[in-house]
């Protein structure tokens, strides 16, 4: 269960305590952070229940918090056990220092399903978005992860549905790295529909974790105290697609704050699901990513790297050239001379647009004169 050997009775003890202490304290818990970071983890739990500590209406407040979790501890303990999860904590070699950023509000300790190597990747990445994504959301999401994957990119994001979805599935398919951090405990599959898909990436050489110990049920404040740490593992953040009050917003500006590059990929601006993205490129100064190069240039890594599948078609040619440049064609239409379904079809003929190179009207989609 732990991440390392331990082969001292003060390095037992301080392992044990960082574990106690993120199953006592909510994600973010900055009074315990402070405690901790004057005094220890180990003198910090014996001043919290013990006495002779400091004392303010704040730790008073935390102690009582802390004192009404006691009881859930050992059944942690039994479920990280059933489930093989593995137990990061700060100090140790496995444990991924770009956390510490966090200060104060850093997690206690990280349970984690699969190894925890990708933890420790320089070149990260994080890609998230909406729930709801539209078909140019999946397939930006999806060219993107993938070619990074191939660049040696890791791939950190949330799980959820959607845009989150699509870039570890991706990433995986690609034969990368990937990262997904959970707003519950570890031994829960949330959302239910993506047990699969969290089993694949646990299965490695990915790695599932999460702050709060096995058994804790994912919340809404979980969920916003998650996507700190999700900014936190990476090196830069990608918003794909996100409307203008989405949660991915709220990962953007952690990474803003923890003062990691951000970027923001453009929609159609006509789709509120991208509202977003234009809303990060006009107020908070994201970087524009219409490409993987744009990405890796966000990262500070080598735009120019060889990708494994640059002899691949390129899927936009291939609908370029389903379209005519005199009659109009519904999307199901070029969907079936491209070859491709036509939800992705939908998405491609959203990029080619962006690039001037297709025009959508009344009648439906049509090739864009050197003109126009």
């Amino acid at each position: 269960m732990t991440d390392a050997v331990l082969d001292d009775e003060d390095a037992v003890a301080v392992h044990h305590a960082h574990a106690v202490w993120s199953c006592l304290t909510e994600p973010g818990d900055g009074v315990a952070g402070t405690l901790i970071g004057e005094m220890g983890p180990v003198d910090a739990l014996r001043a919290a229940f013990e006495g002779g500590g400091p004392t303010s209406p704040s730790l008073d407040a935390g102690r009582r918090r802390w004192r009404a979790r006691l009881e859930s501890i050992d059944d942690a303990f039994d479920r990280a056990r059933r489930v093989g999860a593995r137990l990061l904590v700060p100090g140790s070699l496995s444990w991924p220092t770009a956390l510490d950023d966090l200060g104060v509000h850093a997690p206690r300790a990280l349970w984690a399903r699969g190894g925890p190597e990708p933890l420790g990747v320089e070149a990260s990445l994080a890609l998230v978005g909406a729930r709801a994504a539209t078909g140019y959301g999946e397939h930006v999401t999806m060219e993107l992860a993938s070619r990074l994957a191939q660049r040696g990119v890791s791939i950190v994001s949330g799980g959820a549905y959607g845009i989150d979805g699509m870039a570890h599935r991706a990433c995986l398919s690609a034969g990368g790295v990937t990262v997904a951090v959970l707003a519950g405990g570890v031994d829960r599959a949330y959302p239910a529909g993506h047990a699969d898909l969290l089993a694949r990436i646990a299965a490695g050489p990915g790695v599932v974790v999460a702050e709060v110990p096995c058994g804790t049920p994912p919340t809404k404040w979980r969920f916003l105290q998650r996507n700190r740490l999700i900014a936190a593992l990476s090196r830069a953040t990608v918003v794909v697609e996100a409307g203008w009050r989405s949660g991915s917003l709220n990962t953007a500006g952690h990474a803003a704050a923890l003062g990691r590059p951000l970027g923001a990929v453009p929609g159609p601006v006509t789709s509120a699901a991208s509202a977003g993205c234009h809303r990060l490129l006009r107020e908070y100064d994201a970087r524009c990513i219409t490409s993987p190069d744009d990405a890796c240039e966000l990262l500070g890594a080598d735009a120019a790297a060889p990708e494994a599948s640059s002899g691949r078609t390129d899927d936009r040619t291939r609908v370029l050239d389903a379209l005519s440049a005199r009659s109009p064609r519904a999307a199901d239409d070029v969907a079936r001379r491209a070859g491709f379904d036509p939800d992705e079809v939908r998405g491609l003929l959203a990029l080619l647009e962006l690039e001037g190179r297709a025009r959508r009207g009344p009648g439906g989609w049509r090739r864009a004169s050197p003109a126009q």
